[in-house]
């Protein structure tokens, strides 16, 4: 049980945290406005300098992987849900990291996925 629970918040952070790790990076980055090759190859350019892409990766790896692991060791009707909490963590790390604008809708939404999968996690016995 305590495995499970570490790789779901390995999955939960690892994979957020990475998310937000890119989205800095592309933040950097700049949008991309031309799709002509060589300004693709630019913009990747650009981007892989960003060490933030890097973490980003990295973190994502992580995640990706104790997924997989996690799916070896419980059932995917309890794995799916649990993760769904990244959501939560998500928000709260664009809001407090990014600096992002939530609004009231968006934390009904996320009181509403925690309460899922509280209730998920109550069935769970």
């Amino acid at each position: 049980m305590l495995g499970e629970i570490i790789l779901f918040l390995l999955v939960i952070f690892a994979g957020t945290g990475g998310e937000l790790c890119v989205s800095r990076a592309m933040k950097e980055a700049g949008e991309a406005k031309d799709f002509r090759p060589s300004a693709v190859l630019s913009f990747v350019l650009r981007g892989i300098r960003i060490r933030w892409m890097w973490l980003g990766i990295a973190l994502m790896a992580t995640a990706f992987f104790s997924l997989l692991w996690a799916f070896s060791m419980a059932k995917v009707s309890l794995v799916v849900p649990v993760t769904a909490l990244s959501y939560v963590v998500g928000t709260l790390g664009g809001k407090i990291l990014l600096r992002e604008r939530v609004t009231k809708e968006r934390w009904t939404g996320i009181l509403l996925v925690s309460c899922g999968v509280i209730l998920v996690l109550l069935g769970r016995s």
